[in-house]
This record gives structure tokens, sequence and C-alpha cells, in this order.
């Protein structure tokens, strides 16, 4: 960890104690609401600025402390970047990396309950101190004979209070996000069954066996062996995958060849995925990515996987197609399939709603226009932004009486927008391919 962080001795586990330190949270917020409008008064040109970095802090500290699902919905939230004003995106983007780690009595009590072992009875060597912790668990690093490896150590409590903390979260969702209720709860069900899935470590490992295998032929990339006699429930042992995060790595200024290199094996392993597998590594956040030796990518993470409905892709994808030579009908068809219109739409409604939608995906399909792409232009993603403030801001949207696209897109456009955003930071060209059908 770049800097050590003060660990953490305990977790608040029941919902009572969890609960407490959201209204807790929730006190403060809005007592920096009140100290924000006193000051406002006596100068009308104050900005929310001040206002943004206070909540911030704040909502970030008591998230940090309670992990799991809370923390996780900050860290998804930081991922989307035009969702949140700046400070929220630069605390909350802490979530990925640093979160306060568990103190190790508490490390050993996890190993105890699965293999009524102490992990320096079951390794040869175990540091104390966790080299990362995030949202859902923290890692160690241990040895055994000739091997280094990753031990990912679940927090307590986590798997147990998914639902009810993203019952507490929504109220903070409702106002950082600008969503009207119905749209949020239509997307929290899908979160709430990803979360659930993340914190089933056997899931993980079998999920990671059969997406590493399947992408073992991808050039460029590395997978780790996991390790079934040191896993359980609520733990993951796996090889250690040498090298360094991309913002580091990228400190050490690679060669554009070497940037465009790790961006191809990153557009490769997607596509693959997708367009092929039918079922994604859905969380691509910097921290589940090394870059190591040579100019390989190493994948450390499938504790978020969306597997991709038939009839959604096929709609989805066929709307990202660069000459859109469909029939209306057809188009009609698509769009209702998609759920950005329905019959509780009027005709205005209709022809907006299927406007917007339009433009909104063929501007994610920028780069499957063309045979290879610059995801170092800025202007590609001031587009995105743009697009997506006037679209928050509208009075149609805000007004709608329904939530807008399948609770499918939601895990869809996180990983593709996700995907661009790294290959903007690596500032790579790549070779964007595309299945026949969708290049025809």
């Amino acid at each position: 960890m770049p800097e050590k962080l003060r660990e953490q001795e305990s977790i608040p586990v029941s919902k009572v104690q969890r609960a407490a330190k959201f209204i807790s949270t929730g006190a403060k917020v809005g007592g920096n609401y009140v100290r924000h409008y006193a000051k406002k008064m006596v100068n009308p040109a104050l900005d929310k600025e001040g206002l943004h970095q206070s909540n911030a802090e704040d909502i970030y500290k008591s998230l940090s402390q309670l992990k799991g699902s809370a923390l996780k919905v900050a860290q998804m939230m930081s991922m989307d970047k035009n969702l949140l004003p700046r400070a929220y995106q630069d605390k909350f983007t802490m979530a990925q990396y640093s979160a306060p780690p568990l103190s190790y009595p508490l490390v050993v009590k996890t190993f105890q309950k699965y293999f009524s072992k102490g992990p320096e009875q079951l390794f040869d060597t175990f540091t104390r101190s966790a080299v990362n912790a995030a949202s859902i668990g923290q890692v160690h690093q241990a040895t055994k004979g000739d091997k280094v490896l990753a031990v990912k150590i679940q927090y307590p409590g986590v798997a147990d209070s998914v639902s009810s903390d993203l019952k507490l979260v929504r109220p903070f969702a409702l106002r950082l996000l600008n969503m009207n209720e119905k749209e949020l709860d239509h997307y929290m069900e899908e979160v709430e069954e990803k979360l659930l899935e993340e914190t089933d470590y056997q899931l993980e490992i079998q999920r990671s066996r059969e997406i590493s295998g399947a992408c073992s032929h991808i050039a460029n990339l590395n997978f780790p062996n996991y390790y079934d006699e040191f896993s359980s429930e609520r733990i993951i042992t796996m090889d250690w995958i040498q090298g360094n995060h991309i913002k580091e790595w990228l400190e050490t200024n690679p060669t554009q060849e070497a940037k465009n290199q790790i961006g191809q094996a990153l557009w490769d392993f997607y596509h693959h995925q997708v367009h092929n597998l039918m079922q994604v590594h859905a969380d691509p956040h910097p921290g589940n990515f090394i870059v190591q030796e040579g100019d390989v990518l190493g994948i450390i993470d499938f504790g978020c996987v969306k597997v991709i409905p038939e009839d959604f892709y096929h709609g989805y994808f066929s709307l990202i197609k660069k000459d859109l030579l469909i029939k209306e009908e057809e188009l009609n068809q698509i769009f209702y399939n998609l759920e950005f219109i329905s019959d509780k739409d009027t005709d205005q409604e209709k022809a907006y709603f299927k406007g917007v939608f339009k433009e909104m995906i063929s501007l994610l399909g920028k780069p499957f226009h063309v045979d290879r792409f610059d995801f170092a232009d800025d202007g590609f993603f001031e587009q995105i932004f743009e697009l997506g403030d006037r679209i928050s801001n509208d009075k149609m949207f805000k007004k709608s009486r329904q939530a807008r696209g399948s609770r499918h897109g939601l895990y869809i456009n996180r990983t593709y927008f996700g995907l661009y955003n790294l290959l903007n930071q690596l500032g790579a060209t790549v070779d964007t391919t595309k299945p026949d059908w969708l290049a025809a």
C-alpha cells in the first residue's frame, strides 16, 4: 500500500450497528448542508465545492469502516466519471485500493473458522499486515514452498449485510446520483444480485478458472492459478501476480508501443468474453489489473461477472452498428425489448427517448465504427460527459414516470465505460475487433 493506513479492530456487523453508522453519517451530511447554506446567506457567490468536499470526506469515512456493499457502491460510482462531483470521485476512487485494513487478530479468527488453523500454520510465511484492502476483502502475501501466493480474506459480516446495506445507502444514492426512485430501484435489484455473487468466493474461483481457461490463447495476458486446499467460502488463495498497477506502470514512462500492447490485450480480453463467451468480467477498474514484465497484463479478480442474455446482446449490439439500416418497426421492437420505451409513453416521449438512446449508443459504438481507435482522444470522452450532463439535466428525463433501459444494460454499460476509461488512461491506440455480423 502506498501509505500505512490505520488498521481496524472491528467492523459493525449487526443491522442495528450498521444502521446507526448510516444515521450518524446522514446527520453529519445534513449538518454540512446547514453550514453551507448559512455561509451562502453571507456570501451568495459561494459554490458547492466545499460542501461536496465535506460530504465526500464524511461519507467515505463511514463507508470505509462499514466495508462491503456500501463501499462497493461508492467504488462503482467513482468509476462513472460523469455521475458525481469531482470531490466524490476522488475520494470514492480510494475504495478501489485503500480502505483501512482489518487488524491481524480478525484475520486469524477468519482462518480459525474455516480451517481450524491460523494462517501461520497453513503457510510458510504470511504478512501480518494487508498489502491491499478494498471494499469486500483484503489481500495478504504468503509463501508455501517455492510459491508466492496472494490470500484474499473477506471482511466479516459482508455477505450477510448486502441487502440491508443497499437499503441504507439508497438515500445517499438518490441525492448523489440525481435519479428518480423508480430508476434507482430498477437497478438496485441487479446491483444486489451481483454483490451477493461477489461475496461467494467459491463461485469466484469457478468463474476465474472458466474465463481464464477460455481466454488463455489471447496474447499478452496472464492469469493466476487458484488453490482449493487454501480456499473456502470467505478465503481465496491464488498465485501472486508480480508487477505494477496501471497507474504505477504509467509513472515509469512506458513507450507508446508498450501502452498499445497492454491496451490491445485489454480490448481482446473483453472482445472474446462479450462476443464469444457471453459472460464478462464486469469490474474493469484499475485495481484489478497488473502490468508485468514484458508488458503482459495480469488479471487478478473475477468477483463480478455478468452473464449476458442472448436477446439483450443482439438488441444492444445491433444498435451499435455504424449504418443503422434497420426498418422502423424492427427498431421500435428493439427499443421496447431493451426497455428504453414502453406502452405507457406518449408519442412525444417515445420520439424523445428513441433519439436520446440512439445518440448514446452510437457514441458508445464509435470505437466499433473504425478498424483502429485512438483512446487518447479526450474529445471523445468530453462528448460522452457532455451527453451525460445534458440528459441528466433534461426535463423530459427528470419527469419520466418509469426507469429507462434494461437492468442488463447497467453492467454492460459499466463494463464498456470502464474499459474505455482504462484505455484512455493508457493513451492506447488499438485494433477494435468486432464480430463479423457487427462489422458487416
